[in-house]
């Protein structure tokens, strides 16, 4: 029995709560500390399920593709985060709809904090949590090369410090729709990438990347200034209360401290949108640079295969005779 209670301080999440409704009591779950332990478990079984996916899926593949070094290393990269991204996808997809969240926008913010979450969302944040972290050794795991190491810090980092912050600011509305967002446009960016390595000719899926990216963007900045702009300096509850986990509230009714983080916003927005459009030109440079080279092969090659132009007169038993019936060699003359 008392291993039984170290095992469920492992497997499943910690704190809850009854909470009382008008159909009756709720079980809940916040936050604490013995969220580590639940953490460090998943990130084993994340270990685990990286090995599998490697081992039995892209391996086979890549033993297929005979891809160099470099391509091999973004292949696993990209293999390994279609993966994540698709069961992220559905996963986040099914929660806010089954908790109303995009039938209802106004839940984004009405009785924030959020302090008391459903168990498949507090799981979600948990497991999401453990995949980022385990991603960490897996720089080692996986021999990747130095040059790339400082990339991936920073992606990890990322989406370390924002699913953290969510969760422990009580955002977790807000942080499930972004995330879900993210992930649908990094779900096409990396499945492009794999049918490209797989037919560098076929760069079909990165313009329905493109137009994924930029739709989940919009909606991004316009879910910011809905939450930011309009819903949190509507809660009733204006106070500063940290140990009931109302952090913002008081903060957003200032507009000028309100201002300040939507333009924030919008400018890491820009930023990202900027590295997208240089991303864009340069690749429909180096598009457009291929497709004239091809062409100056192609017409060098069809003059190389021209037929060469044959003497004037016409032939004679295989003897090219001149136009008055006579040979044009020159003849030889006699010695004396």
């Amino acid at each position: 029995q008392v291993t039984a209670k170290t095992a469920f301080l492992f497997i499943l999440p910690q704190y809850n709560v009854s909470v009382p409704t008008a159909e009756g009591e709720l079980v809940q779950y916040h936050y604490g500390l013995k969220d580590l332990v639940t953490i460090l478990f998943y990130i084993f079984i994340a270990i685990i399920l990286h090995a599998v996916v490697q081992e039995y899926a892209l391996d086979k593949i890549n033993r297929r593709l005979h891809l160099s070094k470099v391509k091999h290393s973004k292949f696993n990269e990209s293999g390994q985060l279609v993966a994540f991204h698709l069961t992220s996808v559905i996963w986040c997809l099914y929660v806010v709809v089954t908790e109303g969240y995009i039938s209802n926008p106004r839940s984004l913010w009405e009785n924030y904090p959020h302090v008391y979450l459903p168990f498949q969302v507090k799981f979600f944040y948990l497991c999401q949590l453990a995949y980022w972290l385990h991603a960490l050794p897996e720089l080692y795991f996986q021999k990747v090369r130095k040059e790339e190491i400082p990339r991936q810090l920073r992606c990890i980092a990322l989406y370390l410090v924002h699913i953290a912050g969510a969760y422990v600011l009580n955002l977790t509305r807000l942080g499930l729709i972004l995330l879900l967002l993210q992930y649908l446009a990094e779900f096409f960016f990396h499945m492009a990438r794999l049918v490209y390595f797989t037919d560098e000719n076929n760069e079909k899926l990165f313009n329905v990347w493109a137009v994924v990216f930029v739709v989940t963007r919009l909606f991004t900045l316009t879910l910011y200034i809905l939450v930011i702009g309009f819903g949190l300096p509507r809660v009733e509850n204006q106070a500063l209360e940290p140990e009931r986990g109302n952090f913002f509230s008081f903060l957003f009714n200032n507009i000028l401290f309100r201002m300040s983080v939507l333009l924030l916003v919008c400018l890491f927005q820009a930023s990202v949108m900027w590295r997208f459009i240089h991303f864009q030109l340069r690749r429909w440079r180096e598009y457009w640079n291929e497709q004239s080279s091809r062409k100056r092969a192609a017409a060098g090659a069809k003059q190389q295969a021209k037929p060469l132009k044959r003497d004037s007169g016409y032939h004679e038993n295989g003897v090219v005779k001149a136009e008055n019936g006579t040979s044009p060699r020159t003849k030889k003359l006699k010695s004396p």
